[in-house]
């Protein structure tokens, strides 16, 4: 019992001693409150993939109510109030940028509809914004659908019932606003980011300011060491994620938080556990912080595209699901979109908390090696 009191005594002292040292590492605290602060708050509200304000024309060439009811269709706030221009201008004002969607309506438009033929309308799109331009692109077929059927409806004087109708509703999102979605992943990616780079700087810092071979001095074991470092990192990125969820998601974006912020809490506990772990393991790799930053930067850039926020795990090739089901951003991924989205209790998320505790675990023995070897290293 004496000796694991001792244990626990010099991992909460060493972590003690590690807050203080991120206390006074200006650096370090600026890019925590930036990240999960202004880096949050643009990428949801400046970086949003909806179809807002899309730049648009159209070519009437047949001038009927049809074509005007079209027309007068393209709304704010999906589209800028729509201008007229002729055919000849398309290419130079879609070179010039002044347009994404430039809509064609050809001569004898509403006449051959009414004829019940198939009239062709041009659609040019300016594909350099590719998600405005193909989100863009299914607003406006929906726009000259609808506006075209619900002409021939007034003009037959009854609504067509078509034989099939589809009925969507659309759950924890309702208004599809890509902020809600952008606002929490943002805040789920830096996780990963601070974690790697915070954990890893510790160690670094301890080589390069000499205060490794101290610690050595003293009668602690590489275990402790680690283990502080782990948690004190661990603690001030739990602190500032919670805190940016409030803050910032909840109160500045006014994004609705569906689950318990304290089990959202508990299992970014577990997750830090194990991304702290990997940024020491880079750290002991590493030799310097620019190498560090170096190794770091592809391993959570391929954590955070492959692990689910933003393409689908089932999309990808199924070696690498299974692959990816070894990393616990994979796990941690699916354990916060149930939470915060769903507001989804310990028991549906119970498996992913399994999966980033034992993932964490791995992570943690490995690096744990690694550390005792180039602890090793320095006193030998």
């Amino acid at each position: 019992m004496s000796g694991l009191r001792r244990f626990v005594g010099n991992v909460g002292q060493l972590g003690v001693k590690e807050l203080w040292s991120i206390r006074y590492d200006a650096t370090l605290l600026l890019l925590v409150v930036y990240v999960l602060s202004f880096g949050v708050y643009s990428a949801a509200e400046d970086a949003a993939i909806d179809v807002q304000n899309a730049a648009v024309a159209v070519v009437d060439e047949d001038g009927s109510s049809l074509s005007h009811r079209i027309h007068d269709a393209l709304l704010e706030p999906h589209f800028r109030e729509p201008a007229r221009i002729g055919f000849a201008e398309i290419d130079r004002s879609m070179d010039a940028g002044l347009f994404t969607f430039v809509l064609v309506i050809p001569p004898d438009f509403e006449a051959d509809v009414l004829a019940g033929e198939r009239p062709v309308v041009q659609l040019d799109v300016d594909a350099t914004a590719m998600s405005l331009a193909g989100r863009g692109a299914l607003y406006v077929d929906a726009i000259v659908s609808q506006e075209v059927t619900r002409y021939l409806s007034g003009e037959a004087g009854a609504e067509r019932e078509p034989p099939v109708r589809l009925v969507t509703r659309t759950l924890f999102n309702p208004n599809l606003e890509s902020r809600r979605f952008q606002a929490v992943i943002e805040v789920v990616n830096n996780i990963n980011i601070l974690a790697m780079v915070l954990a890893g700087a510790a160690v670094i810092r301890e080589r390069e300011h000499g205060t490794l071979e101290h610690l050595l001095a003293m009668p602690v074991r590489p275990a402790e060491i680690m283990l502080a470092k782990v948690w004190a990192n661990g603690a001030v990125i739990l602190v500032a994620a919670l805190l940016s969820l409030q803050l910032v998601v909840r109160g500045l974006l006014q994004v609705p938080l569906a689950g318990s912020l304290t089990l959202f809490a508990g299992g970014a506990a577990l997750y830090l556990f194990a991304i702290t772990s990997l940024g020491i393991f880079l750290a002991t790799t590493a030799r310097s912080m620019p190498q560090f930053g170096l190794l770091s930067i592809p391993v959570f850039i391929t954590m955070i595209l492959l692990s689910g926020t933003y393409t689908p795990l089932e999309a990808m090739p199924e070696a690498l699901q299974w692959l990816m089901k070894l990393a616990p951003s994979t796990h941690f991924t699916s354990f916060a979109k149930s939470v915060l989205f769903r507001g989804a209790g310990a028991g549906v998320v119970w498996q992913d908390l399994v999966g980033v505790l034992l993932t964490g675990s791995a992570f943690f023995a490995t690096a744990l090696l690694r550390f005792r070897a180039n602890v090793a290293a320095a006193q030998g």
